[in-house]
């Protein structure tokens, strides 16, 4: 884009800005937490499955706001495809309900019957979660995120030093809990599911990785220009490095939203929250590449030396 071709903002100067504004940002989600919660899935929470088996095709968003007024909540409800169902299409129906499950199997039945006359719809396969199997995905989830971080942290380390591990794990920690807290502050305010599930992780994952890759590429430019500019101050170097990534960032950033914009978009119900996930990830990894991660590195390069220097003279 030649708009940055020629780019010469001062980035590590304004870092004190991108300071205050991912400080209120890290408050208001915990703030979030603390009110609001997160609301979890069948997947960490436990609940029934079903599959539902129907002689006319069935829409899945359909459906859903048929069973929200049958149940008294909104199920999870996807297109089906098993070869052990008649005609491999069926509809798979998780609810959080943990009442009798012959009770809600009627209740689902009774609603599709009443809005779909004609679809005779059967229950072919029931499946119960149980707490104990959520608390144990639930944990799996903990154990991948944090697992994830940490050998980020070990490959950063060996591919440049700690000061840029720990700049991009700063950043990873910002992206994943800003992106929690908007979920928080904002579910039940929105026309779709905000539940935490395991496709949401998936999201969290899928952000770690963008928000890393695009870093990666500035701590790249970093070091390259340090080793060519070796007479110019420090943050001199790290400015003209996050300035020539600059045009590339956007570029990725952009072509990237368009995609899962469209997935947002078109792809319905079932995939719009992972879809939301991933494009709040894409403006915050965006983000704290430039304004979290690179600042940490500027920062602990000015006052680790320097500690050192304290410490000879003693």
């Amino acid at each position: 884009m030649r708009v940055f071709e020629n780019a010469n903002f001062n980035f590590v100067e304004s870092r004190k800005k991108g300071y205050i504004f991912s400080g209120t940002l890290l408050i208001l989600s915990l703030i979030a937490f603390v009110v609001r919660g997160l609301e979890m899935g069948i997947d960490f929470k436990g609940g029934m499955e079903f599959v539902v088996e129907s002689e006319q095709v069935l829409p899945a968003t359909d459906v859903r706001d048929v069973l929200a007024g049958a149940l008294g909540s909104a199920p999870e409800v996807k297109t089906y495809s098993d070869v052990s169902v008649d005609g491999g299409d069926a509809l798979l129906i998780r609810t959080l309900d943990t009442g009798d499950i012959s009770q809600i199997q009627g209740q689902i039945i009774g609603g599709i019957e009443a809005a779909y006359p004609e679809a005779a719809p059967r229950v072919v396969k029931t499946d119960i979660v149980g707490p104990r199997f959520a608390e144990d995905l639930k944990r799996g989830a903990i154990y991948a995120v944090f697992g994830s971080l940490l050998v980020i942290f070990i490959y950063i380390l060996i591919r440049f030093e700690w000061r840029f591990g720990l700049g991009a794990v700063a950043a990873l920690f910002h992206d994943v809990l800003i992106t929690l807290g908007v979920f928080a502050m904002l579910q039940g305010l929105m026309p779709f599911s905000l539940q935490i599930d395991q496709a949401i992780i998936a999201a969290f994952l899928t952000i770690v990785g963008y928000s890393l890759n695009d870093t990666v590429v500035i701590f790249d430019r970093i070091r390259e220009f340090t080793n060519l500019f070796k007479t110019e101050p420090y943050n001199k170097v790290v400015n003209r490095s996050v300035n020539t990534t600059l045009s590339r960032t956007v570029i990725t950033s952009s072509t990237t939203l368009l995609v899962v914009a469209t997935l947002f978009i078109f792809g319905g119900e079932v995939l719009r929250g992972f879809a939301f996930a991933l494009i709040i990830g894409i403006f915050i990894g965006t983000y704290s590449s430039v304004f979290v991660a690179t600042p940490v590195v500027v920062e602990l390069h000015a006052r680790v030396p320097a500690q050192k220097a304290r410490s000879r003279k003693r």
